[in-house]
């Protein structure tokens, strides 16, 4: 499950003591994905997907707009049209 963890900016993924994360900038009504990085040990398995779906979600639950500069974030939602809805005008 995906969570918030504010005191270091990111949404995390926790999965066999490893962490795949994607840092984030708030400022009010709106959340700026930076980076997300994800251990080698996970590559190939999904946890990115994973991640970035409930990061997301967990935006949307927010009610705070997005802006993706993480280019991983930016092309999940292009791949996935049903979060398009939570970026920010440019």
């Amino acid at each position: 499950m995906v969570r918030d963890n504010p005191a270091l900016n990111r949404f995390e993924l926790e999965q066999d003591a490893l962490v795949a994360f994607s840092a984030y900038r708030r400022e009010p009504g709106r959340i700026t994905i930076t980076h997300t990085e994800v251990p080698d040990a996970f590559r190939g398995q999904g946890i990115g997907s994973k991640l970035a779906r409930g990061a997301l979600d967990l935006v949307r639950a927010s009610g705070d707009q997005l802006v993706a500069r993480c280019p991983f974030i930016a092309a999940y939602i292009e791949k996935h049209p049903e979060y398009r809805d939570l970026l920010a005008p440019h």
